[in-house]
């Protein structure tokens, strides 16, 4: 399949037409990777902590944050207020 490059202010690029859109699943972003023989696109790899941040506000939020092992402190534990 051949794509035209079109003028998009300053630079250039193609339209990726709807069906392949469609067919590989792409929403709202691409990763693009320079390989030799040239650019490639791909539906965005998960981010490595995705989710984390709502995970540790329900351990939180069920009071199940506590230390694992609360027996191995840190010098000067003793003086800090939490």
């Amino acid at each position: 399949m051949k794509a035209m490059l079109r003028k998009m202010g300053n630079s250039q690029g193609i339209i990726i037409p709807k069906a392949l859109i469609t067919q590989f699943g792409f929403d709202g972003e691409v990763e693009m990777t320079v390989t030799p023989e040239g650019i490639m696109l791909a539906k965005p790899k998960e981010q490595v902590r995705a989710g984390w941040a709502a995970a540790s506000q329900a351990l939180a939020e069920a009071g199940d944050d506590g230390l694992v092992c609360p027996e191995f402190g840190n010098e000067g534990d003793e003086a800090l207020t939490w």
